[in-house]
């Protein structure tokens, strides 16, 4: 009787366990269970989006605003395309905003980081921010501070 007990625990234990586990992994996925905000769609172009991806959260002073909807690559000018979904209770980003491509931590996950700019007039339905910064790429950093380096000898 005991031991059917203590196997009916572990079991549930390990249940709760897995559920756990689902939901965070569902979390940090960027998936949600929660009812989609109303969102307006804004665009934007990057030389390099260097790691960026879809889902990926925009913030304006370090708090989250809306996500990216899709990247795709403009043709005719060469660059990353980025339209980018906000939330309707955020109306009121002006024209001459600027937008960069930022890094959580170190190594950590790409976002989009709005920095609001003093102009009256402010992004509509299809709007674009032209004031861009594209990713900081680790990788050609150490080629340049390399081949800077090389230079010297």
């Amino acid at each position: 009787m005991r031991s059917k007990r203590t196997e009916l625990l572990v079991g549930c234990f390990i249940l709760l366990g897995v559920a756990a586990f689902v939901y965070l992994a569902v979390q940090v996925s960027g998936l949600a269970f929660s009812a989609k905000k109303d969102t307006y769609q804004i665009v934007a172009r990057f030389d390099d989006i260097g790691g960026l991806t879809s889902r990926s959260k925009v913030t304006i002073a370090g708090v989250t605003v809306g996500t990216v909807e899709s990247i795709s690559f403009d043709k005719d000018l060469y660059m990353g395309l980025v339209k980018m979904n906000i939330n309707t209770d955020v109306d009121n980003i002006p024209t001459d905003s600027s937008i960069a491509i930022l890094t959580s931590g170190l190594l950590g996950e790409k976002y989009l980081g709005i920095t609001i700019g003093a102009d009256e007039e402010v992004l509509q339905e299809g709007g674009e921010i032209f004031d861009t910064q594209s990713a900081l790429v680790l990788e050609n950093l150490i080629s340049q501070f390399l081949f800077k380096s090389g230079d010297s000898e």
